[in-house]
């Protein structure tokens, strides 16, 4: 469960929140915002019996912008020292700006960036990755989408984390696309809703947040979630996230779990 859905009910109440997802029957958890608290989020995984194998930090930008505010990002080094001490073995970077992607040189650029720190990450035991928006699926070079050019220019060891609702925002095939990353693919978002009538991220439209997306519990909305579950190979975490849930956030998250047993999806 991607912490990003606590949103300030976990910062509230660490560890009340985590015993809530341990009781839903959560094995794992995705970090966020752990740079600056690795220490306190440690023990409070330790005592509610989690582990973060994955995190999401900031890596590509000066800062990490989301709808509901902005992160400033730390050194490479500092995000995988707290990453180590979180016992994450995988770092990924939640969203680079739209306008690196509405560029060939842009998307060059983000990935040379990222490929420079995998050897880097490596002598802290850890890989980097890349979890995506919309905004990757705005422009196309020469036939392929932004996304599609960044995974042919990045280096195989970085890991890709596919968001299956924004990238249906986005327009794509999500089960085609998870077919097509393969074996770079080791977590998917498992997120669904309503689709917006054009792309959030796109240079002229209007400013939004978290609140204006309508998503529901997973196969209630318009994401083919279970089909792109299916068609992967190698992912090893379903990542249960809301950007806006539509209710109570535990009840709407236990509902996420049980979308994912019935499915057979949870070892």
């Amino acid at each position: 469960m991607q912490l990003y859905t606590l949103a300030a009910a976990f910062s509230a109440d660490m560890s009340g929140s985590l015993d809530k997802l341990a009781a839903i029957g959560l094995k794992n958890v995705e970090a966020f915002d752990f740079v600056r608290r690795p220490q306190e989020i440690r023990a409070a995984l330790d005592a509610a019996g989690l582990a973060s194998p994955t995190g999401h930090a900031p890596l590509l930008s000066d800062e990490l912008w989301t709808p509901d505010g902005s992160i400033p990002t730390p050194a490479p080094q500092v995000v995988f020292e707290a990453a180590a001490t979180i016992g994450a073995t995988t770092v990924i970077d939640p969203m680079v700006p739209t306008d690196r992607w509405l560029t060939e040189e842009g998307v060059a650029d983000t990935a040379r960036r990222l490929n420079d720190l995998v050897d880097i990450a490596a002598g802290f035991g850890l890989t980097v990755g890349y979890h995506n928006h919309a905004q990757e699926f705005l422009a196309s070079f020469d036939g392929q989408t932004a996304f599609e050019r960044f995974l042919e220019l990045t280096d195989d060891r970085v890991a890709i984390e596919l968001d299956l609702y924004w990238a249906a925002v986005g327009g794509q095939d999500v089960t085609a696309l998870t077919r097509a990353i393969g074996d770079r693919l080791v977590a998917l978002h498992i997120k669904d809703g309503l689709v917006p009538a054009s792309n959030p991220f796109a240079p002229d439209a209007p400013a939004f947040t978290s609140k204006s997306l309508q998503q529901t519990h997973p196969g209630d909305g318009v994401v083919a979630l279970s089909d792109a579950l299916n068609a992967a190979t190698s992912v090893k975490y379903a990542v249960i996230e809301y950007d806006n849930a539509p209710g109570d956030v535990f009840a709407d998250i236990a509902a996420s779990y049980a979308f994912l047993q019935n499915g057979g999806f949870v070892r």
